[in-house]
């Protein structure tokens, strides 16, 4: 027996041993996906049983395959993965999500978390800290780095509060979605069709912003939309 094929048998004995369990991947950046498979379909006990690009297909798609974990990143060129937690923990309760994002975990982590997800992990993150966080999720634990358990314990012992914060993390996931897009140039209108919502009331998240991050005018909320953007954007 070639060393190839012994490889493929002692796999073939470990799945018999313990289940093997199913993973979605939900990103719209190809190589990532591709990286993300190649690094699952090595271990025993994971298999890819799907993915896509597009937020427009990801709930069809998770409903028709069935896995027990989906790795979501938050930003993809159709939507919000955010949006997509939210509605996937409503209609498949059963399937646990963790966040793979770029995005900076002391912004995004809560957030997701309140979405549904169990778990949220950077991309730049090594391999091994990867398949950690979804063994941890698929135990039922939630995963978090340490830094970020840190800060929610700081948070908790020393009585922290939403009202507390300052910056980009004082606004609700709505109006970080509208200073995303205004630093991306969209307009107003632009926005508002995005989200299907009324210019009115995109106009109304803009006056919250400026006011929550002390910013007086509309051009200075584009100017630091726009430097945010850039120092948070892959």
């Amino acid at each position: 027996m070639s060393e190839q094929s012994t490889r493929n048998a002692t796999r073939a004995v470990r799945r018999k041993r313990s289940p093997v369990y199913r993973v979605f991947l939900v990103d719209d950046h190809p190589i990532v996906r591709s990286g993300l498979s190649q690094l699952v379909s090595q271990e025993d006990d994971l298999e890819v049983c799907g993915g896509t690009s597009s937020a427009e297909e990801a709930l069809s798609r998770i409903e028709k395959a069935r896995p027990d974990i989906v790795l979501l990143d938050i930003s993809l060129h159709d939507g919000n993965g955010l949006e997509i937690a939210r509605t996937l923990q409503a209609q498949c309760p059963n399937v646990r999500i963790l966040i793979l994002s770029m995005h900076d975990e002391s912004i995004y982590a809560e957030r997701a978390l309140r979405a549904g997800a169990r778990g949220y992990v950077m991309k730049q993150e090594a391999p091994e800290t990867v398949l950690d966080a979804i063994r941890t999720v698929l135990e039922g634990d939630v995963y978090l780095s340490p830094r970020m358990t840190s800060a929610f314990l700081r948070q908790i012992v020393t009585g922290g509060s939403e009202q507390s914060r300052v910056g980009v993390k004082r606004l609700s996931d709505r109006e970080l979605e509208v200073f995303q897009l205004v630093g991306q140039g969209l307009s107003t209108r632009e926005i508002a069709e995005r989200f299907h919502l009324s210019v009115k009331t995109v106009e109304t998240h803009r006056s919250r912003i400026k006011t929550k991050l002390g910013l007086r005018s509309s051009a200075e909320l584009t100017h630091h939309a726009v430097h945010w953007e850039q120092m948070h954007s892959a």
